[in-house]
This record gives C-alpha cells, sequence and structure tokens, in this order.
C-alpha cells in the first residue's frame, strides 16, 4: 500500500488517479458554466432582435398613422408574407432537428466509445491476469 506524505500520497498510481479526478471535477464545473453562459448569450441575441424590430414597426406605424399613408397590404402579398414566415419557421425546425440528431448521434457514438473502451479494459486486464498466472505462478493480481 502507498504511504503518503503531507503532500498527499507517494504511489504514482494513488497520484495520477487523484490528479485526473481533480482534473474531470474542472471540467465538470466548467461545463456547467458554459451551458450557462451559451444560454445566457442565446437569450440576449434573441432580446436584442425583438428591441431591434418591434420598435422599428411601431415607429414605423407611428409615421404611416401621422402623415396619412395608407399602408394596406394586398390579399395576394398578405398570403405571401404568410407563407414565407411559414416556410421560414419550418426551415428553423428543421435546421434544429438536424442539430439536435447531429447532436445525440455525437453523444451516442461516445457512449459507445465508452462502452467499447470499458470492454477493452476488462480484455487488457484478463490478458494480463493470464500472463501473470503463467509467468509468476505465486503471484495472483
Amino acid at each position: 500500500m502507498s504511504t503518503g506524505t503531507e503532500h498527499g500520497p507517494k504511489d504514482v498510481h494513488d497520484v495520477y488517479q487523484q490528479n485526473v479526478d481533480r482534473f474531470m471535477e474542472a471540467v465538470k464545473q466548467s461545463v456547467l458554466k458554459y451551458h450557462q453562459s451559451v444560454t445566457n448569450a442565446q437569450k440576449e441575441y434573441v432580446d436584442a432582435c425583438e428591441n431591434v424590430i418591434n420598435p422599428a414597426i411601431t415607429l414605423h406605424r407611428e409615421f404611416a398613422k401621422k402623415t396619412g399613408m395608407v399602408m394596406n397590404v394586398p390579399d395576394a402579398s398578405l398570403r405571401l408574407i404568410h407563407d414565407t414566415t411559414e416556410e421560414a419557421v419550418k426551415a428553423a425546425s428543421i435546421g434544429n432537428q438536424i442539430a439536435l440528431t447531429a447532436i445525440d448521434a455525437a453523444q451516442q457514438n461516445v457512449r459507445t466509445f465508452n462502452d467499447n473502451a470499458k470492454a477493452f479494459t476488462d480484455l487488457n486486464k484478463n490478458i494480463l491476469h493470464s500472463w501473470i498466472s503463467a509467468f509468476a505462478p505465486g503471484r495472483q493480481g
């Protein structure tokens, strides 16, 4: 067994494990902060768009009203505007679905990698035990 010092364990495996654990905990914390930061940035972008577009419409409406401009939209144009908006919403939805599917696929690939890494580790462990049994009959690990 390893003997510790005031700075921690001396065994290289314990030192390695301790530092990997510390690093992975820092990465997990960073992921949480990154996620929150991206979420906040997305909200700010949407709010910024609304804060530019909505007042522009209001200002234009006020200008048209005060100057007596007639702003009626012909039915054909109205249908075209509505259809174009509907297609834009559908395209954005499809783009979002594609992005989410790609993220899900990447996540599944990582999951598969993890499963394969575990199987590979188990295989290596079995090989190691076989070698130890064959070459050092008195030492079982």
